[in-house]
């Protein structure tokens, strides 16, 4: 009677629960089969949440009397996604695009033009032009945006979010895709400092070209060491000396753990790894749509990448007259195959959504990726535990293991097929039932 009446109360919590969200304390999904990503595949098992927490998991699991139960027989469960390179969360940024470290394309969206009075061209690194390294994206976040929703009903549950509007555009954070307010989805913050190879231009100030972004780049981590040191000289010995002057664009320069590159083609590669070692930083590279041809490259300096799953595609509005280059036919043909070169060479890589937000398009795509070589376990591995390893929190996300967050996707089928439907999403314990997916705006690359 008991039993029957704790259930009772689960259902009136539920029933009174905002929106599609559901949140009892205690959670069980049993008779399911159950894909750790971590360990070997659990054929029919039991996983247990309380207070957003996975409380214990595998084969013999007995869920508790006051969890609210789900029966998962013929479902199947994986880890959340995890968008490795986003902008969710940061309404103002718009998605990832394609990177390139030529300056042409940048990663982002060009700089808003601020308002009021005209800013005097930039005359030196000195004057720290597009750097906006200092900012947070954990301070930026906004629990509304309505881009989240859409990634939780393809199955991501968390992101690493970066502002991407300058060439030191500011610090990423690992969050997770739900919370009534902003401070309930940091998970880490600082995860890293995005970098493009954004040239103001000529006409515009320094620096005007990419050779002048890369220099500005190697003098701010010039500036950065020196001051670095005279802090800790004057910390050290204040009395007697003069105090450095605060420098809020290096201070978030020295506290990003690790910087973000864009590299398309082997050439960009082969520079931003060398560019990296030579900063000394932490360093992983972003797009990689030309990553096929430089797996080998990339293994030999150690590197690690995000690859972008929006497939380069002929433009639509493309002089359908206009005979492409044998290099960009060859690009559209096997840039797909880019994750499976990097797995054979043993490079860390994870994939991204860029400018993708429709749950269809991003299967379309990881399908691409597996039809070009990838396994399934390796394209699962990409979008859960390798990013959270790439990031340094595989110790909270990207697998299902005892005391790890509990993001879940629970399916009917296998992740990724094109019949799979998506059944719940369990982000932070907290259950969400996808919406049928709705018809995708035009965003501006498909106008």
């Amino acid at each position: 009677m008991l039993k029957h009446l704790s259930g009772l109360v689960c259902l009136a919590a539920l029933a009174l629960s905002p929106g599609n969200a559901e949140t009892p304390e205690v959670i069980a999904i049993r008779n399911a089969k159950i894909v750790t990503v971590s360990g070997p595949v659990i054929p029919k098992g039991a996983i247990v949440v309380r207070n957003g927490l996975i409380e214990a998991v595998g084969e013999s699991v007995t869920p508790p009397a006051d969890a609210w139960i789900i029966d998962g027989a013929g479902l199947t469960v994986y880890p959340g996604l995890i968008d490795s390179l986003s902008t969710l969360g940061l309404p103002d940024a718009a998605p990832m695009g394609a990177p390139s470290a030529t300056g042409r394309r940048g990663g982002g969206p060009p700089t808003a033009t601020p308002s009021g009075p005209p800013t005097p061209p930039a005359r030196g690194p000195e004057d720290r032009p597009s750097n906006t390294s200092y900012l947070l994206a954990a301070d930026q976040l906004s629990a509304t945006d309505r881009r989240i929703e859409a990634a939780r009903n393809a199955g991501f549950t968390s992101a690493v979010a970066f502002p991407n509007r300058n060439i030191f555009s500011g610090q990423g954070a690992v969050i997770n895709l739900a919370g009534e307010r902003p401070g309930n989805m940091v998970v880490q913050s600082p995860t890293g400092q995005f970098l493009t190879m954004r040239s103001a231009g000529f006409n515009a100030g320094y620096p005007g070209s990419l050779m002048g972004v890369i220099a500005y780049i190697r003098q701010i981590y010039l500036d950065a060491a020196q001051y670095k040191a005279a802090k800790e000289i004057y910390n050290a010995q204040p009395s007697g000396n003069r105090r450095p002057d605060y420098d809020k664009h290096l201070e978030g320069v020295l506290a990003s753990p690790r910087i973000l590159l864009p590299a398309g083609n082997p050439k960009e590669i082969e520079r931003m790894l060398r560019f990296g070692a030579e900063l000394k930083q932490d360093t992983i590279l972003y797009g990689l749509h030309e990553g096929y041809r430089a797996a080998a490259l990339i293994k030999q300096h150690n590197g690690k990448v995000l690859v972008d799953l929006r497939w380069p595609e002929k433009s639509r509005d493309a002089d359908p007259d206009q005979i492409d280059s044998l290099r960009a036919l060859e690009a559209r043909d096997k840039a797909a195959s880019t994750p499976a070169e990097l797995k054979k060479a043993g490079v860390p890589f994870a994939l991204y959504a860029g400018a993708l937000s429709q749950p269809s398009d991003i299967s379309k795509a990881v399908k691409k990726a597996i039809d070009a070589g990838l396994s399934f376990d390796d394209a699962l591995r990409a979008l859960t535990l390798s990013p959270a390893e790439i990031f340094g929190v595989s110790n909270r996300l990207g697998s299902i293991d005892k005391g790890k967050i509990a993001n879940l996707v629970v399916t009917n089928g296998d992740l990724f097929q094109e019949r799979t439907k998506i059944k719940y999403v369990l982000v932070d314990g907290i259950k969400y039932e996808p919406s049928p997916e709705q018809p995708a705006a035009p965003s501006e690359a498909t106008r």
